[in-house]
């Protein structure tokens, strides 16, 4: 196996991971919403998960670990990733919160800063927004 194929595997085992994360946030509340899979749908594509990863993971307990990186635009990526799969029905309620918080540490942010970070975009993820808004106000 080259270098190039650890690589792409470890990414790729990054993104299964994530995948997972956003879909047990997206069935928190039970079944999931046509809204919820659309984006679950997108995502998959955009981290190139197969169709059987993809059903797998939406069948069984979630067994995929949250990979933290030190890249802290990364993680604020990841997080935006999950805000967008809670606010698909356009509310967060308490147990997504508590998942959130769960998440953000996995990935690396400490408690305080998860609080902090969460708090923030909880008060303007209203909307919708892109990406680089996102990190622009998340970061101030």
């Amino acid at each position: 196996m080259s270098f190039a194929d650890l690589y792409s595997s470890a990414e790729h085992r990054r993104n299964l991971a994530h995948f997972a994360a956003l879909a047990t946030l997206a069935s928190i509340d039970g079944e999931l919403s046509s809204e919820e899979k659309i984006l679950l749908d997108r995502f998959a594509s955009k981290l190139d998960i197969t169709k059987s990863e993809y059903e797998e993971v939406l069948k069984k307990e979630n067994k995929y670990p949250i990979d933290s990186t030190p890249d802290s635009e990364k993680r604020l990526e990841r997080l935006y990733d999950l805000f967008r799969i809670i606010y698909s029905d356009h509310e967060i309620d308490d147990e997504e919160r508590l998942l959130i918080k769960k998440y953000a540490i996995g990935l690396g942010f400490t408690g305080e800063q998860a609080d902090k970070v969460i708090q923030r975009s909880i008060a303007i993820f209203g909307g919708k927004i892109d990406f680089d808004d996102y990190l622009y106000l998340v970061k101030r």
